[in-house]
């Protein structure tokens, strides 16, 4: 990356420049990002040799975790205890709390077991708000339609269909568990008030201030917490899914962090809703992602035969904050420019309209750093985000966003008087399990909810689809999972999936001492076999 215009200068041309709209030519849209996006640079992809898709390109580093060796092996199972229930849910965020919760109103007996607590997830770190075509002026086949654009035409339309036509039952659902939405004024029967998001055709966007995934994630945890039939393990991280006789999904070896020993869950049906992978710092880029996000679920899935798709496919978040270094990565929420906040560059211009898709604002933003014209402060390079223009057009808009005030205060200033300097965050993986509507995988026994799924968005989300999808999803793969309850107990609970997969790293002479799924990101420094030990 070239060096920008100094700090100093650009804050002269800050309080001297034109935030007039710039001319976005449509036309450049593909070139822009195969220059400076940063899924399409060189050497940042390889081809899988292993696996149910093998051949297909994928993300460097995520192919190196893919094609890892299992964490445990059969001896380590040996004199595990067994713990039965009809439904395993891992992951302890929106989708699976959403789970959790339909699949006991559907008479099943739920273990929720998650590597942290529950409500460490990525759904509390969703600011914006919720897509749901609620407004008298739009439809589901708006919202249907923009996201099939928004992702280039690479989703599952029946996964699509299946979302959007779910999202006013979402928004009843969650208002009758107690989750609130700004409205239109202060009477208590106004209308729900309606935002626009970047690539859409109408206001759809629901918000409770500018932490919606937080007032949501409350409520969630608050239900699953007193709901009965559901058991919550908390600091129990899967290292790896358990197979039976016919190969099908038959539960998961979880590890006790707090007794540092292995537990059996022999299970009907496993939802893997474990989130995303930012932890992982993809090509070296910060990440908005809770500590959590490192790929598990994917992994798991994998090697247990489950095909996957979008690989390749990372969505980037355009306003992560980048001064000061410490907080690099951290969130300026998309609601700020659905309210008017503007871009600008180095020298004082609006390059940009910042409602253009994401993956377009995102690689914008880098051509700008990247020719020169971004802003070089102390060593840290980004792009003005003018909320003080913002506050000076709308007075008092800056009081609704507490999230945002909150992280100016932690960067050192006040929003409404100067800028934040931004850049591009590891934010979502496109990607991930493909799956049915009801959340089922070509594993039998195995769902997928939440981000660890693919086809939902194509190769780029719109703002507001993560926390519909999550609820949507959710909701189906917890009535599938809890509809196996019934079926014949698993005879055998193995790990046989393991030895195959040992077997084809072998012959494609890929190494037996690259163990995953990661369980926690590369500075946490945890090793499973010294922590078993007692050394960490």
């Amino acid at each position: 990356m070239t060096n920008g215009v100094p700090y100093e200068t650009a804050w002269q041309n800050y309080q001297t420049g034109s935030s007039d709209p710039v001319q976005f030519d449509d036309s450049s849209k593909e070139s822009l990002l195969k220059q400076f996006h940063p899924d399409y640079q060189t050497n940042t992809t390889t081809t899988l040799q292993i696996g149910a898709n093998q051949g297909d390109v994928c993300q460097r580093q995520l192919a190196q975790v893919l094609q890892s060796n299992s964490l445990i092996d059969e001896v380590d199972l040996a004199g595990a205890s067994i713990v039965d229930t009809d439904v395993l849910i891992i992951g302890g965020g929106g989708a699976g709390c959403a789970a959790a919760l339909v699949a006991t109103e559907n008479d099943a007996r739920v273990i929720l077991t998650t590597k942290l607590r529950l409500g460490d997830c990525n759904t509390v770190m969703a600011e914006g708000g919720l897509q749901a075509s609620v407004g008298v002026d739009d439809t589901p086949q708006q919202h249907f339609e923009d996201t099939l654009r928004a992702g280039y035409f690479k989703a599952d339309r029946k996964l699509v269909s299946q979302m959007v036509m779910d999202g006013p039952d979402v928004v009843r659902w969650l208002i009758q568990l107690g989750m609130q939405f700004d409205q239109e004024s202060e009477d208590p029967f106004a209308s729900l008030s309606l935002k626009r998001a970047g690539g859409t055709s109408a206001p759809r966007i629901l918000s409770f201030r500018d932490y919606t995934g937080l007032e949501m994630m409350r409520v969630l945890r608050e239900a699953v917490t007193y709901r009965p039939g559901i058991e919550v393990w908390r600091s129990k991280p899967v290292v790896e899914l358990l197979s039976n006789e016919f190969g099908h999904c038959a539960g998961a070896a979880v590890y006790d962090m707090r007794h540092r020993k292995l537990m059996l869950v022999r299970a009907h049906a496993v939802i893997l809703a474990t989130g995303g992978i930012g932890r992982m710092h993809l090509n070296a880029f910060p990440t908005s992602n809770h500590f959590g996000a490192t790929g598990d679920g994917l992994v798991l899935a994998y090697r247990l035969g489950a095909k996957l798709r979008e690989l390749d496919s990372f969505q980037y978040h355009p306003t992560g904050v980048s001064y000061p270094r410490h907080l690099a990565g951290s969130l300026v929420s998309e609601a700020a420019r659905s309210a008017g906040a503007t871009l600008l560059n180095g020298l004082g211009e609006r390059f940009v309209d910042e409602l253009q898709p994401r993956d377009v604002v995102a690689a914008s933003i880098i051509r700008e750093c990247e020719e020169g014209r971004g802003i070089d402060w102390d060593g840290q390079v980004g792009v003005w985000l003018d909320t003080p223009r913002l506050e000076q057009q709308r007075p008092g808009i800056l009081q609704r966003f507490g999230s945002l005030r909150h992280l100016a205060h932690k960067c050192g200033h006040d929003p409404a008087e100067k800028p934040f300097l931004v850049y591009p965050t590891l934010h979502y993986q496109n990607g991930g399990v493909v799956i049915q509507r009801n959340g089922s995988t070509s594993v039998p026994g195995l769902f997928c909810a939440g981000e660890v799924t693919g086809g939902i968005h194509g190769r780029n989300r719109l703002m507001g689809n993560a926390l519909l999808e999550i609820m949507s999803f959710g909701w189906r793969a917890g009535v599938a999972a809890a509809g196996l309850r019934h079926n014949a107990p698993h005879r055998r609970l193995t790990i046989e999936h393991v030895h195959k997969w040992q077997r084809e790293l072998t012959l494609a002479g890929l190494p037996l001492d690259n163990h995953g799924p990661q369980l926690y990101p590369d500075y946490a420094n945890f090793n499973l076999r010294a922590h078993i030990a007692g050394e960490i």
